[in-house]
Order: structure tokens, then C-alpha cells, then sequence
């Protein structure tokens, strides 16, 4: 067994005890596993028994924090987390990896969606194949034809889309129906639960039903505390290893800082926090008075369970979150960008007026 990874059985067994929600169906004559357990019909059960069965019988390692195992790529973080919801998530992707052919996952800017993504591919029959991470809108305007799409596509904010695009987006899913398992794999990604949006009236209801029968919605940073250490190690190796800089660790208080602080910009403001403290160090610890947030001191946690409101203009919290990784860095827009998995020309276009007066 891996250093830092517990049995199959003994995570499994974690998610029977947490009831239907965690558990995974195989729709019968599909073979795609479905990890929402509502979405499943009666014949689901017996599928996802044997799945788990022989998920115990090879006593399959899963990792709990393996950062010396992942690099951190272009709009990626480490794979790391010791808390029961991301060990959860871990676990369902790898069971749906062999499986699914479409797939969603959900979460806050900055919360991991493109690594948990990744790592869905990895445990895919395309495992080894290019990530292509695509907008919606734009995807969707160039000439799609279900019948010779081939490999992994990361289609990246399917919650954007209007009308006219659920429609042609639900086509292109059901031109995939006919093809064999492991030639194509399409995982989606949103802002906002897109089964929420249906019931809303803000996304036809057939095309949630078919995004979202491999559902994975990541919880927030501030949802999962125990996290915070963990990722912000394999955060700091990652960021060593690009700097081609010593180790840096993380002197007394300086976790504590942390763990205090709200983190509304998740996985994605803990790395740029880290990074510009690791500028600021010089004896390869960092400490209390190298952790600069945006707006000053540590903001107050958030209260577990509660997510603060949503706003409804989805453009306006892309921007907003962009101008707040634009200030943890300063002002630096090359860096901002690059930590936002975007190019410069986007942040610009992102931002309009604003980035241009402040050039």
C-alpha cells in the first residue's frame, strides 16, 4: 500500500454508511455508472454491488494526499485532501472512470473542477489521452458532428449556454448514444447545479438528466477545512518545482492563518496566496506576515453548510472573481492569468475597461 492511502474496502465501506448519494449504479445494457443515486433505476443495485465487490476484491489503493504523484498542469492543482468529501469524490471517479462516456461536475470558481476532471480521465478507458479543455459557447459554434468526435473534451461552463445551444449541445449527446464505450469522453463543467438550473427553467430538463447521470460536485475549500493543510503542502511543491526554488514550508501560525481565512476564491486563491509568499520569504519558511489576502486581514470562515449567495449575473461573478485573483497578485496580469488558466488577451477581455486604465 502507497504511503498515505487507505484500502478500497475501508473507504467503500464509508460510502454505504452515507446512504444512496454515495453509492454508483450501472444502467443495465449501458455499462455507464451513475454516482447520483437518484438518477438509477431498480436494476442499478445489482450493478453497483458487483462494482464495488470487485473494487474490493483487487484492494485498489486510494490516496488520500498524493501530492508527489501529480504535477500541478495548466488550470490544474495537486490531487490532494485528506477530508471524507474529497476522498468521496476521488473514489466515485475512479469507479466511473472504466464506464462513462458523459459526465458533470459542479463546483465554486477556483474549487478544482479541472483537476478532478483530469483525474477522471485518468481512470477512464482514454486514460493517456490530450486533455482538451473547449468554452461551450465556442465549441459549440464550430461544425460538430457526434459520429467523428473522438478522445477527451473538457467543455468548460455548460451553465453559460441559451437556448439555442442546450439544444444543439443535447443533439450532439444524442448522436453519442451510438458510439462504443472508450472512443469518446465529454465532461462538462458548471458554476451551478444543473439539475437546480432545470428546476429553475434555466436549462432544458433532458439535457440535465443526460450531463448529469455522472454527477460530481465539488465542496468548497471552506466546506472541507482539513484540506487546507494538505493542499497548501502540495501547493508549495508544485510552486517550488516551477520556481526551481528550495523547499519552503510552513512556519508556526502561518497554518492557523489559513484555516482562519474564508477562501471565496477556493483551491485557486490558496495557490496564489502561497505564491506570492513564497516570493516574500527568504529562509524558506513562511510565515504569518507573508500571507497577504485580498482586502487585508483573514476573512471570517464561512459557517460549514452555509454557501454565501449567488449572484445572478453569472458574468459579473466570472468578473469579479478574475479582478480578485488580479488583486492577490498585485496588479501582475501575467501572473494572474497564468494562475487563472486563461491568456492575457482573455483576462483583458474579461476585465474591459478596468484592465486597460490600470495597464
Amino acid at each position: 500500500m502507497f504511503p498515505g492511502c487507505a484500502p478500497m474496502k475501508q473507504v467503500l465501506a464509508g460510502v454505504v454508511k452515507n446512504g444512496p448519494q454515495g453509492g454508483a449504479s450501472r444502467r443495465a445494457g449501458r455499462g455507464d455508472v451513475a454516482i447520483d443515486g437518484g438518477s438509477c433505476g431498480a436494476a442499478g443495485a445489482g450493478g453497483a454491488r458487483r462494482v464495488m465487490e470487485n473494487a474490493v476484491q483487487y484492494e485498489s489503493p486510494v490516496c488520500l494526499a498524493r501530492p508527489a504523484l501529480v504535477e500541478m498542469e495548466r488550470g490544474g492543482f495537486p490531487v490532494a485532501g485528506v477530508s471524507a468529501a474529497w476522498r468521496k469524490l476521488l473514489l466515485q471517479a475512479e469507479m466511473a472512470g472504466p464506464h462513462v462516456q458523459v459526465a458533470a461536475i459542479e463546483g465554486e470558481p477556483g474549487s478544482g473542477k479541472q483537476t478532478l476532471a483530469r483525474y477522471l480521465l485518468g481512470h477512464s478507458l482514454l486514460a493517456g489521452s490530450p486533455f482538451r479543455r473547449r468554452d461551450a459557447r465556442e465549441w459549440l459554434l464550430t461544425d460538430l458532428d457526434p459520429g467523428t468526435m473522438a478522445g477527451f473534451t473538457y467543455l468548460d461552463r455548460v451553465d453559460l449556454l441559451a437556448g439555442p445551444g442546450q439544444g444543439l449541445l443535447l443533439s450532439v449527446l444524442k448522436g453519442l448514444q451510438d458510439r462504443p464505450l472508450g472512443k469518446v469522453l465529454l465532461v462538462a463543467s458548471s458554476l451551478t447545479p444543473l439539475r437546480q438550473m432545470a428546476g429553475q427553467g434555466l436549462l432544458m430538463p433532458d439535457l440535465a438528466f443526460r450531463l448529469t447521470a455522472v454527477r460530481l460536485a465539488i465542496p468548497p475549500l471552506r466546506m472541507r477545512r482539513e484540506d487546507i493543510g494538505p493542499v497548501a503542502q502540495a501547493l508549495l511543491e508544485s510552486i517550488c518545482g516551477r520556481y526551481q526554488h528550495r523547499p519552503v514550508t510552513l512556519g508556526p501560525g502561518a497554518l492557523s492563518k489559513l484555516l482562519q481565512h474564508g477562501w471565496p476564491g477556493n483551491v485557486r486563491e490558496l495557490a496564489c496566496v502561497l505564491e506570492a509568499a513564497l516570493l516574500e520569504t527568504e529562509d524558506g519558511v513562511i510565515r504569518p506576515g507573508d500571507l497577504s489576502f485580498s482586502g487585508g486581514e483573514a476573512g471570517h470562515a464561512e459557517p460549514a453548510g452555509e454557501a454565501p449567495p449567488r449572484e445572478l449575473n453569472l458574468d459579473e461573478t466570472i468578473r469579479r472573481h478574475v479582478q480578485y485573483v488580479l488583486d492577490l497578485n498585485r496588479g501582475n496580469k501575467l501572473r494572474a492569468a497564468r494562475q487563472l488558466g486563461i491568456s492575457r488577451s482573455t483576462l483583458y477581455r474579461i476585465l474591459g475597461n478596468e484592465a486597460v486604465l490600470s495597464h
